[in-house]
């Protein structure tokens, strides 16, 4: 039985805030109290996929490690490694406060956006993996529960001939009908042979029509067996967006993914505004601060955060529930290895409002093998209930894999 009201708050009472914790918060009690742990390292290794993952580990003297990633960038490294004297001796249950203390302590390094975000996310990803394994909870509970059991994955395509509509057809049937997606994407900003310059970012009539019929293509080939997506990667001006997106509303398009550069909100919103293809971005923009300015003035359809780099999976459930309040979707941009993947799973899992959570390493026969366990099937991640995220590192993949100079994690 439980104490009672006046037994826990009395200060003279035999029961100490050692022993409630540990009554209440399950594998800390084996150390004396689920509070009585600290973070003893931060050690981060970069593998060379497909992108350079960033892995990073948060060591404990309880002898429970958590694993996250940040998103690849110049310099995450190095600012990882001098992140890590701000949270030793920490207690790693405090994820928001050693989040905005990093927030603080880095904002010399430029902690609102860019490469100090990332290297932030990726220390508070591991946090999260941390703290679930102290506490015995997957890491969608530390978010307030999951919505879904699965995470539907959409797969990121391409082909040798990247602008053949044809190719390109026949490439989202095969991921279709022999890897099970449901989803997918395919890129626009493709060279059609009409060019003359693409420094300007205008369309001519010819690239118009030569991306529209990749759409057409690609659409009706796979028809009501999957959604299609189609990035455009910042490429065009804001009158040539809205050409292309007028060009390609008859036909099936899922969204259309970052037509214009980021850094004008008032052309994102008027592009946005100005058709009925759903419009798609958020990628290039950091924390909620940033995503919100987005949705608040409907310069979206839909939102798309990548979690390892928009600052971790608390500060992208924020943006969900800032899209949420507006009724935008949330299709998780994500490039990482299966543990930032798995880690936005769970993020996906517990907004109400997520679509969908990228996949962008179908072609590297090896990806699965960096962890233990199964991550993607037939299209979809079954969200775990393991404490934390849910992974485990093969360190024999890790270490196979890793980019030149590079040091091993230490083991836990």
């Amino acid at each position: 039985m439980g104490r009672n009201y006046e037994e826990l708050h009395d200060p003279n009472a035999e029961y100490t805030n050692r022993e409630l914790s540990a009554e209440t918060m399950g594998v800390g009690a084996k150390r004396g109290g689920g509070r009585d742990v600290e973070i003893t390292d931060v050690q981060c290794t970069m593998v060379d996929g497909n992108f350079p993952w960033t892995l990073v580990r948060v060591y404990t003297d309880a002898g429970i490690t958590g694993t996250g990633e940040a998103y690849w960038g110049a310099g995450v490294p190095e600012l990882i490694e001098r992140m890590a004297p701000f949270v030793r001796g920490e207690n790693p249950l405090d994820i928001d406060r050693l989040y905005e203390h990093l927030v603080q302590k880095m904002s010399g390094e430029g902690s609102v956006e860019g490469v100090t975000v990332s290297a932030i996310a990726g220390i508070e990803v591991a946090l999260h993996d941390l703290a679930g394994k102290i506490l015995e909870i997957p890491a969608y509970q530390l978010l307030g529960g999951k919505y879904r059991d699965e995470m539907r994955v959409y797969c990121d395509c391409h082909t040798e001939e990247e602008a053949d509509a044809a190719a390109c057809a026949d490439e989202a049937e095969r991921v279709v009908e022999e890897l099970g997606y449901d989803a997918l994407k395919f890129d626009l900003d493709v060279t059609s042979g009409h060019e003359k310059d693409r420094a300007n970012r205008h369309l001519r009539p010819g690239e118009i029509r030569h991306k529209a019929a990749i759409v057409e293509r690609v659409t009706e080939r796979v028809r009501d067996r999957a959604d299609v997506a189609f990035d455009c990667h910042w490429t065009f001006s804001g009158g040539s967006a809205m050409r292309l997106a007028d060009a390609v509303e008859e036909y099936d398009v899922w969204w259309l993914e970052d037509p214009v550069p980021p850094e004008n909100l008032e052309v994102q919103r008027e592009v946005t505004r100005s058709t009925k293809t759903p419009i798609c971005a958020g990628e290039n923009r950091y924390r909620v601060t940033e995503e919100r300015r987005l949705v608040e003035n409907q310069a979206v359809d839909i939102i798309a955060p990548d979690m390892p780099k928009v600052g971790g999976m608390r500060e992208t459930r924020k943006i969900g529930d800032v899209a949420n309040q507006y009724y935008v979707p949330v299709a998780m941009h994500n490039v990482s290895s299966p543990v930032g993947t798995m880690a936005s799973a769970h993020v996906g899992a517990a907004l109400p409002n997520s679509l969908a959570v990228e996949y962008h390493s179908y072609e590297l026969d090896w990806w699965a093998d960096l962890i233990e366990e199964d991550v993607i099937e037939d299209g979809y991640i079954t969200v775990p209930e393991k404490p934390g995220i849910g992974v485990t590192l093969d360190m024999d993949t890790v270490e196979a894999h890793m980019v030149d100079g590079e040091t091993l994690f230490d083991e836990a």
